[in-house]
């Protein structure tokens, strides 16, 4: 049996010579249970969507980029990791490119890993 709270009622009330009947809307039991899944799920993607966000889905794979006249090592690393250290993201990318020196050419195609 259901608690009280979820039962339906009814009650019947003298109103002058009519006599009326009132019934109480109770919500069926089943709803109960649907909202809490129905919260819960959208807990849990909203939670994917930020963490998403938080760790750059975009980013995750890796990058061909192609040097232009005048770009360094250092521009490319500023420009492609705005929010990391460029030096550690220039030994990133010569270990990707198997680059011994700093040195790089306009035309010269390189990968930029992802993070």
């Amino acid at each position: 049996m259901y608690p009280p709270s979820m039962q339906r009622t009814s009650q019947a009330v003298q109103v002058g010579l009519d006599c009326v009947q009132i019934r109480a809307r109770v919500p069926a039991p089943w709803r109960l249970p649907r909202r809490i899944a129905l919260v819960v799920g959208l807990v849990a993607v909203l939670s994917l969507v930020l963490a998403q966000v938080a760790h750059g889905a975009s980013g995750a794979g890796p990058t061909e980029v192609v040097v232009r006249p005048g770009d360094t090592l250092w521009s490319i690393a500023a420009s492609h990791y705005p929010n990391a250290d460029p030096r550690q993201e220039i030994a990133t990318i010569q270990q990707a490119n198997h680059l011994r020196g700093v040195d790089v050419y306009a035309g010269e195609r390189l990968t930029l890993p992802g993070h």
